[in-house]
This record gives C-alpha cells, structure tokens and sequence, in this order.
C-alpha cells in the first residue's frame, strides 16, 4: 500500500494548479485492442465533463486491455504515483467498474486512500461524488461489479474449455516458426524462415551445445531474433513489451521444449488460481490435452524425444575447452543406482573417466571407476551388434526378442492377474462391510460420528484399491505395446544406417540407461602355479523401446 506524504503543490510544473486525473480502462474481455472505441467514447465523456465543470489541468491516464480485477496496470499505477507526489487533485471515472472491479480494493482506495490524500473522487455515469454527501449504494455497486467480473470469468473459461477440448489452438499467437494461415486464422502454417531457424537450434542442441553457445552462435551469424523477426514482420508477438532483440540461453530453453513443433496442439498446461490473479501454475503432464497433426510438423518426434531426455541433465562443460558430456544423464551405479559423474584431467579431454557420484560425497558405494574411452568401445561395440543383428537377421532378432517379452509378460500376467482378483474381491467385501455399518447405523447400533469414520476409511481402501486395478489392466495390456516398440526400434535403426562413432544424437536415440558394474577380481592359477587376478565388469546397456539386449 502507498505511503500517503503530505499534499504539496508543484508551481514549476503545473502552474499552482493541481492536475485532473481522467483515467480510463478497458479490459481484454472486451474483444478490442489498441486505443479501441470504447477509450474514446470514454474520453469524450470525462474531457466533456472536465471541460463543463472547469477542473483544471485534465490528464488522461489510460490502461487498454487490462483487468478491473488487477490494480497492477501500467497508467493507474503512474496516477498512484502522481497522488502520491501530491499533483493529482480530482480523479474522475465513466463509472465505478472502469475504476475496479475487486470491491475491497476499490473500497480502500476510494473510501481510504483518497480521503487521506485529500482526492476529489468523481464517477460520472453513477453520480458518485466524495466532496457531496456518501452515496450508500456505492459499496454495493462494488460489489456487482466484481460479481459481474467473476460471471465473465467464468463464461470466459467455458468457452476456452470447450474450444481447448475440441482441439483447437488456444494460444492467440503461434510460436516462432510458425504462423497463422491468411484465409483460415485458426490453422497455423510454417514460416519457413523461422523454422530454418528452429530446426538450426535443436541440431545444434542435440550435436552437444549448451543453449548459451547456441544463442552465442545465431548471434554471432546475426540471425534475426524471434522479436525482431516478428516486429519485421509485421506479426503480433508475445515479446512486444519485454521481448529481446538478441538471442539468449533461456529463450533457447523455452523454445526446446515448445511441443507444438512436433505438429501438435497442447491445451491447459496453465491455470490461473482465481480470476482476481493473474499468476499461472503450471499443472502435470496427465492433465493436459494433446491432439496429434493438428499442424505440419517443424521438428520430427524422435529428435524432440532425444531433446527432451538431454534437457533433463546438465551438459555445461566445466572447463571452455572441454568436450560435451555425451554420457551425461544415461550411466548409473549398478549396485546403488546413483548416477556416475565425470572426471576430467588436468590438461586433457584424454583422461576423462566416470566415477560413482555416491562414493564421490558420502563414500556409500565402491567408485565403479571406468574410462571414458573404455566405456566408448564396449557401448559402439554392442550398439553395432544389436543394430547388425536386427538389419541382418531381423527374424531372429523379432523372435529373440518375443520370446524374452513373452517370459517377462507371462510371469507378469500370472501375478497381476492374481493381483486383481484379490482386488476385486476386497471391493466386494468392503461394499458388503459398508451396507452392514448402514444398517447398524439406521437402527442405532453405532453412532453417527462413528459410522462416518468407519465408512471413510472403508472407502478411501476402496479408492486406492481401484487405482492400483487400473494400473494393473494397463500392465495386462503389454503385448499390442511390444510390438509397437519393437517397430519404433526397427525404425530408429533404419535411420541411422552408418554408425562409426558414438556422439550426443547417437546415444540418446538408442539408449535409456547404461548400468555400470564394479570390477571383480577372481584369482586364477596359470601353469606355473603361480596366483594371477583376472578382472571382470559387467556393463548392462538398456536400449529404448527394447530393454536391455542378450544376444549370443
């Protein structure tokens, strides 16, 4: 809240004459933009009624496009200013809600703040006038008017509701890379310029750069970005207000993650806690909605998949002359599962190894220490025989592969299958135990209070009984699953048809997890009788799509 000071006048400026604040406002709601008909026809009045009355010096203050239920607009915040330096003297509105549609603030600042200030507090069209005798019916016209703004709210979020579930864009504005069709504004088409640009980005991210090198890149090559390419343009953006004119890390980030760009609409990832704030949370994947091909895709999904696993881990080298990380996020600890963090030499990339991060911090766990070119020959060497294997001998590797799933899934069945029928059997044992509590409550056997604990408890077992069915009938619907993860690895292979080394793209395309064994020493014999330690690891790579692979 301001901090009223003492009312002074400024000569130099305004003559010893303070000045007439004429504000006016017009929300979002109302379907306008830019300095819209209503501002006008709300400026006439307020100049006309200035004029009739002869208050001295009127100034407009304006906010177009902004909430009644937000005081945090850019002009009335400026007049608070001017109040608050003592140069305002009247405040004058077409009516109340142009001033505000929260009552309790539009309360504190009419009936409070100006009254302190010594503001003369004037609303037009409803005849609101603190220098006369206090309109009573003013707090109530308050609050219709934020009961109006809560009834808008909610026919809004109707409407965007019924819009986003049927699958059509919510967003206004489309992402860089895109555009709206000139016939159809509904359906966004592909600017090719700035989808050059996108396609550039998610290269260079998944090649191992850093979004702050691949910013420094585009900026370097003076790639317009996506602000001025719009403001060129002659687009409406986002960024109009705060954008920047120069590429940078975090607008690199937030374009890596823009889902739209695999040719898909993304509904109700925000909401707003209440219509009176405008503060969005973000809500969990399993509640948006995604509806496929609503747009030619910019970036394909398996290259957005790879981003998206990449992004989940750090790859900023530590030192400027250091290679990417292009294990970063896929090794683990085999026996404690902490991830495996690298070391790097004093001077050169050529002593990079991994070491156990738990064993690195608390020394819970043995180092697991392996190097960086050791685990680079075991892992080529196995990808090429996985990808070998399924080019050359794709019916054996298909059966292989079937077989292992329907040993995984035949024992997983048989338990689940167990599993639910326990289920099912306790729902039907807890809705028998609920009508018998019933029927003890209505002849009075065991009290109200009682028979609500006991049937709560009963029915939150239930609930929990039927989420854990619903997972396991998803559990029991592997096969169709396997087989189309057995195609998508088919695929994958396909595409890469030349492997000669490993990197960032190649490893995040084939594998989830590298699990990494300690060594074990087993002692031997040689001929001489003398006592010789042979060293063993073992390395489970697990492969997308797949799982893990054995092949004889």
């Amino acid at each position: 809240m301001l901090e009223m000071q003492t009312v002074k006048k400024n000569n130099q400026l305004y003559g010893g004459e303070k000045i007439t604040a004429l504000y006016c406002r017009l929300s979002r709601d109302d379907d306008l933009s830019g300095d819209s008909n209503s501002i006008v026809h709300q400026k006439e009045i307020l100049g006309e009624y200035a004029k009739r009355h002869k208050f001295s010096n009127p100034t407009y203050y304006v906010d177009d496009g902004y909430s009644g239920t937000n005081f945090n607009r850019p002009d009335f915040q400026r007049m608070l200013k001017d109040i608050e330096s003592g140069l305002v003297g009247t405040v004058i509105v077409k009516d109340m809600s142009r001033f505000g549609r929260n009552y309790i603030m539009v309360g504190y600042y009419t009936e409070i703040l100006f009254e302190q200030a010594g503001i003369r507090f004037i609303a037009v069209n409803d005849g609101v006038d603190n220098e006369h005798d206090c309109d009573e019916f003013t707090p109530f016209r308050n609050i219709i008017n934020e009961w109006y703004a809560r009834d808008t709210s909610k026919k809004v979020k109707a409407v965007l509701r019924a819009k986003g579930t049927s699958g059509k864009h919510l967003s206004a504005i489309p992402p860089y890379g895109y555009m709206k069709d000139s016939v159809d504004k509904s359906r966004w088409i592909i600017d090719e310029e700035a989808a050059a640009v996108v396609r550039e980005i998610f290269k260079l991210y998944v090649e191992g750069k850093s979004t702050n090198q691949i910013a420094d890149t585009l900026n370097e090559r003076k790639i317009d970005s996506p602000l001025v390419h719009f403001v060129k343009k002659g687009m409406p953006n986002r960024a109009n207000k705060n954008g920047n004119p120069v590429w940078s890390g975090p607008s690199i980030y937030n374009m890596l993650e823009q889902e739209a760009y695999t040719g898909c609409t993304v509904n109700f990832k925000t909401a707003k806690k209440s219509y009176k704030s405008k503060d969005q949370i973000f809500l969990p994947r399993e509640e948006w909605k995604i509806f496929e091909n609503t747009q030619e895709p910019i970036i394909d999904k398996e290259t957005f998949a790879i981003v998206q696993q990449m992004r989940e881990c750090r790859r900023v080298p530590r030192r400027i002359d250091a290679e990417p990380n292009i294990f970063a996020g896929l090794l683990v600890c085999a026996d404690c599962g902490k991830s495996l963090s690298r070391h790097m030499g004093a001077s050169t990339n050529r002593n990079t190894s991994y070491v156990c991060m738990h064993y690195r911090k608390q020394n819970g766990c043995t180092p697991h220490h392996i190097t960086l070119r050791a685990l680079s020959e075991v892992v080529l060497t196995d990808l090429l025989k996985v990808c070998a294997c399924v080019r050359d001998r794709e019916d054996e590797f298909v059966q292989a592969y079937r077989n292992d799933m329907a040993k995984k899934n035949s024992r997983l069945y048989g338990a689940s299958k167990s599993e639910l029928k326990r289920i099912e059997n306790r729902c039907a044992e807890i809705d028998e135990i609920i009508r018998k509590l019933y029927e003890d409550n209505v002849r009075g056997r065991i009290t109200d209070e009682r028979f609500d604990i006991m049937s709560k408890g009963y029915e939150t077992e239930k609930a929990e009984l039927k989420l854990k069915a619903e997972k396991l009938q998803v559990a029991l619907q592997m096969d169709a699953r396997d087989e189309e993860n057995l195609e998508q690895f088919k695929r994958l292979v396909r595409h890469y048809t030349a492997i000669t080394e490993l990197n960032t793209e190649i490893l995040n395309a084939f594998i989830e997890k590298i699990y990494v064994g300690e060594v074990v020493k087993t002692e031997i014999l040689t001929k001489r009788k003398r006592k010789k330690y042979l060293k063993t690891r073992t390395i489970r790579i697990v492969y997308k799509f797949i799982g893990a692979v054995n092949l004889n």
